[in-house]
């Protein structure tokens, strides 16, 4: 049996280094969240894919449905690649806003558990959001293609 915070995939533990992209991670989750709801779409995390229709759709201007569409779809197959355990711990915490202390028990886990499990959820999620390119690396510049800040070459 699989503990929480291991992955399903195979794939070994992300890079502790990913940490820094957390809060980047989390603003595009609920980028995804507010997007999913405007097309009236429940995200698959939340209600397997059902469709759900609002009477008021959210103030978020959107560039074009397509834009948003699209997304959505790129966000939902990145999610998809996550362990079902982390998948849990994403929606549960990041995307309906329960704190650790409502969320461990509908998750059946110990708050200390689930303090342990959402980082690496979401270093998990940042790991295939760059691989996706639907995140940038910190320090690249897209008109360059090459990392902003690079040092000098050392003197001899």
């Amino acid at each position: 049996m699989k503990r929480l915070g291991e992955r399903g995939s195979g794939r070994p533990e992300p890079p502790p280094e990913l940490s820094v992209y957390r809060d980047r991670t989390i603003a595009l989750l609920r980028r995804y969240l507010r997007m999913s709801l405007a097309t009236g779409k429940m995200p698959n995390l939340l209600g397997r894919g059902e469709q759900f229709f609002r009477a008021r759709v959210t103030a978020y201007k959107l560039h074009s449905f397509e834009d948003v569409v699209i997304f959505v779809h790129d966000m939902e197959r990145c999610l998809e690649r996550l362990d079902p355990r982390s998948q849990q711990v994403i929606a549960r915490v990041v995307l309906e806003e329960y704190s650790y202390d409502e969320a461990a028990p509908l998750l059946g886990i110990s708050r200390r558990t689930l303090a342990r499990a959402i980082p690496v959820a979401l270093d998990s999620l940042t790991e295939i959001l760059l691989e996706a390119r639907l995140m940038e690396p910190f320090g690249f510049h897209p008109a360059r293609q090459e990392p902003r800040c690079q040092l000098p070459p050392r003197a001899a």
